[in-house]
């Protein structure tokens, strides 16, 4: 692990001290906070766990490393959100920056009278213990006390504080970080703390209600602008917008935002993994229940990509119909989706009679406008299959100068990553029967891009500003590379016909063929289908379709070509937006070798959906690559919906239960109420912003936000001590309450898009309707008045355990022996296996000369040592055998050998003559040999007769 710093920013002693006590090892990184070389967001100090996995939270990361227990987690994420909320951006500002600000002194002087009292009962903050409350705390205190002249103006008069600090000082670990990380006294290093944490200036606490369980939160500052907007907001009245129910059938409607939302079709030809559902349908899905809950009119379709070579390969490989693995994998991934909560308008299929019929259709009206030619092909074919090898049916050497790739298929290399023509593959070979294919001439049709790119230049600069900026680089790129033809015909079996007499033994491209299946699949929704996809002049339709990155040329090059060139007005798309590639711990999902979670899996688990959303989306790679890790998803569970959002919510439900009678109580709002409410109405606004620009994992950060300051409401009120006090503390306690309930229903239809299960239950337990979103009004009004009556409130979350995160990561993290490079299911052989490692080893020679990125040769080293493994296994005697031996066969041989054994001691026993025993022994001994070698464990020469010790 590494952590970054700049120079004598004491907050790096939270992070070793974690460190030392969790026994791992750290260097430690030092940069400048300014430097742009540093991740975002650019506060320091972080802590990168693994090139995949960083942590820009100190606090977050010391959690991870040095978690309290059970019994007092609440209390301590309480110490941890004031050290980092309240004291250090104090002290930060104070000594850091010189503030003259007499309420930000009078604030840390409140902090550490706090903190006095505090410790005047314990020797520690939360339990009799030193834990990562006393380890924080203590860091950002430390410059204070090591500083003589600023020790002797705060820290007089506070001896428990003192006494703490030196007591603590005395442990090992601490020393250890001592040494390993020096830092400056008083303002140098709070200096250095300013700078990297980029602190927002805090205000003083109120001087009442002071605990001693738990720190007080001290509100941000807010303007008189926002506070007298969330006054007006609250006392505003009218009625609270509701969502519309949806119709059987959703049209377009001339008086409303119509909003058509697609994702990407998924091949069937096999169960999708964890990174293809964030890349494309749970994407979408968020974005079309946030449309829905703005009341916006929209239809959100998708389905599966039937057609192509990948369903032949997959049907040879299963020894299936297209047909029927079309169907198999049609329902599995239906079954994925719906586990997952995805809400589909519908969800359809390619091979379909619209399919064909629209293909077709667009194909002629392009061939009419003068964008299609034939041209001769040279084209491998297999005399043994008699048929024409599609691209992923050869294999071969790459063509490419410097690259020694053997096993590069006919449109890519893996080895290089440069695009393959087919025919000019090294050694080509069949990759059904592995014969050699000869070249032979077939005439096909090309649509001629070059033709449309002017039309495609002029559409893309109205278009392109709404997409991801991955899909308008990815698009730019090919656009400035300039159009070429494109062969959109093949000599195949299984897919749309080509619909003229010299070209019907011809079939569409699948690259022209799939994005088609977003209107065919419209067509079989509704027969008015064409009011989406051809709307009428007054009808203005907004076209999303999400997806990964590899999918971008098509939607954003390829198919807009085809419906400019048609000329008929068709819909095209308005907002790209495409997904980097979610990793798998330290690599890639693989089914083969059972490394990652497919959408079965996480079924399968036990774990929510609701938690596999909010994780998914919570490290959805929006703008870099990210990976899954059972911890951290574990980590994120735990704190974020458990302790944060599930604690907010069920705290304030309980309260109104136990002491109010399921009802909201009166609220009387003062001042500081409103500035609870700005600074939700604030993080509401965020998220309403985010998510119209389809920005979903930070959406979801400013939920999280929003209950963190209702944590930190609740706790600085204190509504449980209120409520023993005068007539006037119980009214106040009400408010504090009331207000809460009302934040816990703004938050049901917040979670809906992320969290729908979770939102639904939710809304039970506050009695609530589908209140909507006005997205073009942001405000929070009072949702729900006083006498309310609420439902039955129950934990919304439950913790992950450890050891079950364990049994989960080792589950998937892949199965020994088995081989990542099986085909058509046929495991290969010793030779074929050496054959493998040399080409692995060549890839891997040519990466690193080509300057691959280091996670991606991590990758491919970790294949190559799989592959090495595999092959010393295959030349030694397997203990693995036993797997594949027949049970019962096994079993009768037991009950035999125990059987001839018991016979062989009561005859040695009975005294026996030699001449009696010594033949049952011989038996005893020929029934072990048929045993072991059945098990996989043959007896060898010299073994027979001697004794197991």
């Amino acid at each position: 692990m590494l952590i970054y710093t700049n120079e004598n920013n004491p907050a790096v002693l939270k992070l070793l001290i974690a460190a030392n006590f969790s026994g791992k090892n750290v260097n430690i990184k030092v940069v400048n906070a300014n430097d742009r070389a540093i991740q975002e967001p650019k506060h320091l100090p972080y802590l990168e766990v693994n090139e995949d996995s960083i942590i820009f939270v100190p606090n977050a990361a010391v959690w991870l490393l040095m978690p309290p227990s059970q019994e007092v987690a609440t209390v301590a994420s309480e110490w941890l959100e004031w050290e980092s909320t309240i004291l250090a951006p104090n002290l930060a500002h104070v000594f850091g920056a010189g503030s003259k600000n007499d309420k930000l002194k009078s604030s840390l002087i409140s902090s550490l009278d706090k903190l006095n009292k505090t410790l005047g009962s314990s020797a520690y903050l939360t339990e009799n213990k030193l834990n990562a409350s006393d380890v924080v705390v203590w860091s950002t205190l430390y410059p204070l006390f090591i500083d003589n002249a600023l020790s002797k103006e705060f820290l007089s008069g506070h001896s428990n504080v003192v006494n703490w600090i030196q007591n603590i000082e005395q442990n090992k670990q601490i020393k250890d970080a001592l040494s390993t990380f020096k830092i400056s006294s008083g303002g140098v290093a709070y200096q250095a703390l300013l700078n990297g944490a980029k602190y927002s200036l805090v205000t003083p606490p109120a001087p009442e209600n002071v605990s001693n369980q738990s720190p007080q939160h001290q509100p941000e500052v807010v303007t008189s602008e926002e506070l007298e907007a969330a006054k007006k907001a609250w006392f505003k009245g009218g009625e609270i917008p509701k969502v519309k129910t949806r119709p059987k059938v959703v049209l377009p409607l001339n008086t409303e935002k119509n909003v058509l939302i697609t994702s990407a079709l998924p091949y069937v030809n096999n169960v999708p993994h964890l990174g293809n559902i964030i890349g494309c349908v749970l994407s979408a899905d968020v974005f079309a229940r946030f449309c829905r809950v703005c009341n916006h009119n929209t239809l959100f379709i998708a389905g599966t990509d039937e057609y192509g070579t990948a369903t032949e390969t997959k049907a040879l490989e299963e020894g299936l119909s297209c047909q029927a693995i079309c169907d198999k994998y049609y329902t599995i991934h239906k079954d994925i989706y719906d586990w997952f909560n995805i809400s589909f308008d519908y969800f359809g299929r390619s091979s379909t009679p619209q399919q064909t019929e629209l293909c077709q259709d667009l194909f002629l009206q392009l061939n009419s406008n003068g964008f299609m030619f034939i041209e001769p092909v040279e084209q491998l074919h297999c005399e043994k299959c008699n048929r024409y090898l599609a691209d992923r049916f050869v294999e071969g050497g790459c063509p490419h100068i410097g690259c020694n790739y053997e096993d590069a298929r006919g449109d890519q290399c893996d080895g290089c990553g440069k695009l393959v023509n087919a025919v000019e593959l090294k050694n080509p070979r069949c990759k059904i029967c592995s014969s050699t294919p000869k070249l032979k001439t077939s005439k096909q049709f090309f649509i001629d891009l070059p033709k449309l790119e002017p039309l495609l230049h002029h559409w893309m600069k109205k278009s392109a500003p709404g997409w991801s900026n991955n899909a308008q680089v990815i698009a730019k790129t090919w656009l400035k590379e300039g159009l070429k033809p494109r062969c959109i015909t093949r000599d195949l079996k299984w897919g749309v016909p080509v619909p003229l007499n010299d070209f019907k033994d011809k079939v569409f491209y699948v690259w022209f063929d799939a994005p088609i299946g977003y209107m065919s699949i419209s067509k079989a929704y509704t027969e008015n289908w064409e009011q989406w996809w051809r709307p009428k002049p007054d009808y203005k339709i907004t076209l999303y379709q999400f997806m990964a990155k590899d999918n971008v040329p098509f939607h954003s090059v390829m198919f807009p070509a085809c419906l400019l060139g048609a000329n008929r007005g068709y819909t095209t798309v308005s907002h790209i937006m495409a997904t980097e590639y979610l990793n798998y711990e330290d690599g890639k999902f693989s089914k083969s070798r059972g490394v990652g979670v497919f959408g079965n899996d996480a079924r399968d688990t036990g774990i929510p959906s609701d938690v596999w959303r909010f994780y998914l989306l919570y490290v959805r790679p929006e703008s870099q690559d990210s990976s899954f890790s059972w911890v951290d998803l574990a980590t994120k569970n735990n704190s974020e919906l458990l302790n944060n959002l599930g604690n907010f919510i069920n705290r304030a439900l309980v309260f109104a239960k136990n002491n109010f009678n399921k009802t909201v109580p009166e609220i009387k709002p003062n001042d500081d109420d409103f500035t609870f409410l700005a600074l939700c109405t604030r993080e509401l606004k965020g998220y309403i912003s985010c998510l119209e620009k389809a920005k979903l994992r930070d959406g979801i950060r400013h939920i999280l936000s929003i209950s963190r300051h209702g944590n930190q409401y609740m706790q600085s009120n204190q509504p449980w001590v209120l409520l023993k006090g005068s007539p006037e503390d119980k009214i106040r306690a009400g408010t504090v309450v009331g207000l809460c309930c009302n934040i816990a229903c703004l938050l049901a239809t917040l979670l809906h898009p992320y969290l729908p299960d979770t939102s639904d239950v939710l809304k039970k337990q506050l009695n609530i309707a589908n209140i909507a979103l006005t997205p073009e009004n942001i405000e929070i009004a009072q949702l729900l008045p006083t006498g309310h009556q609420l439902g039955e409130p129950a934990p919304l979350f439950a913790k992950l355990e450890p050891a079950r995160v364990e049994e989960l990561k080792k589950k998937f993290a892949g199965k020994r022996g088995d081989s990542p490079l099986k085909e058509n299911g046929i495991k290969s052989d010793l030779n074929v296996l050496q054959a493998e490692i040399v080409k692995q080893e060549n890839k891997i020679k040519k990466l690193k000369s080509s300057g691959a990125e280091k996670k991606v040769l991590q990758a491919e080293e970790m294949l190559l040592a799989n592959l090495k493994k595999e092959v010393q296994a295959g030349q030694k005697p397997s203990g693995d055998s036993k797997n594949n031996a027949d049970p019962v066969e096994v079993k009768k041989l037991e009950e035999e050998v125990t059987k001839q054994g018991s016979l062989v001691r009561k005859l040695k026993e009975g005294g026996a003559n030699k001449t009696e025993w010594q033949p049952e022994v011989s038996k005893l001994l020929e029934l072990k040999t048929k045993l072991a070698s059945l098990l996989g464990n043959p007896i060898a020469d010299g073994q027979k007769g001697k004794k197991k010790k």
